[in-house]
């Protein structure tokens, strides 16, 4: 099930700030329609820190009834409050996702005792597959592989999205365990695949969902020639959707595409016109604008 291109889905705003769920709508029928793998509601990519909960459960909700079931869901119910957790990943099993991905308790910096501990709680209240999130750059504190080998022990504790950085992590953790491996970070997904990696839970797929899809399937095929081809075209992309804070480029390169407003949620605002500009040549040689 965790495999291939998987987008962390940008969640459009009105000018009013409200949650459009009309440009949801068509986010998530692009990816069905350009051969999207899966799709992660509320991640990070998902502005998941700024949606109340009620606006959390409605996002899930919706892009699971939009999905009807063509591509696995992937719900980001993760906390630094174990017990919201608990509560946003029972949710995940009543809508019927498919998994949840649960971020590394951020700020709280718990030892590798309080991660397996705060796994283990959401693990034994929910019966759904859980995917862990490493991403220090974020959370201020990293799952080192012996304790994801520790964790992957928890039945339906089964894959992590690794966004530490670092290829070496991936060979560590697999080496330790049979736990599944998708990629955070864009730019490494194909390394990533070649040392035992099935993946990406993606930011680029939100704009270039067909070449990401692409860029998987033939990685995980043995196809590395085109792999390679595909990884040099998206490379500007994946270092230009990173020139400032996440989502702020992608969501400005959505908008440029036309299908959501350029509308962020505070403490995050807009990249100046003169900043996103960088974008364009990099879109327009995607043929993407």
């Amino acid at each position: 099930m965790f495999k291939g291109s998987i987008p962390a889905l940008v969640t459009p705003f009105r000018e009013d700030g409200e949650i459009d769920f009309d440009a949801y709508g068509h986010l998530v029928d692009f990816q069905l329609e350009n051969g999207t793998d899966g799709i992660v509601p509320c991640g990070c990519t998902g502005e998941a820190a700024t949606l109340s909960h009620d606006e959390q459960k409605a996002c899930i909700k919706f892009v699971m009834e939009r999905v009807a079931g063509r591509v696995p869901v992937i719900a980001g119910t993760g906390s630094n409050n174990t017990k919201e957790a608990i509560a946003l990943t029972r949710y995940a099993k009543e809508m019927n996702c498919d998994g949840a991905l649960l971020i590394t308790p951020y700020y709280n910096k718990p030892t590798a005792a309080g991660q397996i501990a705060h796994y283990r709680a959401i693990a034994e209240a929910v019966d759904i597959p859980i995917m862990l999130y490493n991403v220090p750059s974020r959370t201020g504190t990293k799952i080192m592989p012996e304790t994801v080998a520790a964790m992957s022990k928890i039945p339906n504790i089964v894959s992590i999205k690794e966004a530490c950085g670092e290829l070496d992590q991936v060979s560590q953790i697999k080496a330790q365990c049979d736990i599944n491996v998708m990629s955070g970070d864009d730019s490494l997904t194909l390394p990533m695949i070649a040392v035992g990696a099935t993946g990406v839970v993606s930011v680029a797929a939100n704009v270039a969902p067909r070449h990401v899809a692409d860029l998987c399937r033939a990685a995980n095929a043995g196809d590395y020639s085109e792999a390679r081809r595909l990884h040099y075209q998206l490379l500007p992309l994946f270092k230009g959707l990173f020139i400032e804070t996440n989502p702020l480029p992608v969501k400005a390169a959505l908008a440029k595409m036309g299908y959501i407003k350029n509308v962020l949620r505070l403490p995050l605002v807009p990249m100046t016109d003169a900043k996103a500009a960088e974008l364009d040549p990099i879109l327009k040689g995607l043929g993407l604008i």
